[in-house]
């Protein structure tokens, strides 16, 4: 069992900055690997960024790259995803997830996690 929680979320002006933070806790979590994903209303969960925990390796969807950039802190069982240059269609609600490094599913479905936070609101005014 994995248990994550998010926070860091809120309200931010476009071009502003935001990080979140995943706090992971569990006998197993270095078996799994993080990803974030977010949803806004009326629209469906999708891939934002996902690290590995031993391996550092990063993914991004290409909507943020270049302007979001996720990081971990093993000491501490954390991942971040530091959010720049913020945009009005990046509000939604921002998920962590966690995904066993076994699994057969792709870091980008969000099918292949097993563990989820309850999630954190981010809202970019224009």
């Amino acid at each position: 069992q994995v248990q994550m929680v998010e926070s860091g979320g809120g309200l931010v002006q476009a071009g502003g900055s935001l990080r979140l933070s995943c706090a992971a806790s569990g006998r197993t979590v270095r078996s799994y690997t993080v990803g974030w994903f977010r949803q806004a209303p009326g629209k469906e969960r999708e891939f934002v960024a996902h690290i590995s925990w031993s391996g550092g390796n990063t993914y991004y969807a290409g909507s943020v790259k270049g302007r979001f950039t996720i990081s971990r802190d093993n000491a501490k069982n954390t991942v971040y995803l530091q959010m720049n240059s913020l945009k009005p269609e990046d509000t939604a609600v921002y998920y962590c997830a966690a995904r066993p490094i076994t699994g057969s599913g792709s870091y980008y479905s969000f099918k292949a996690y097993t563990y989820w936070g309850q999630g954190t609101q981010v809202t970019v005014s224009s």
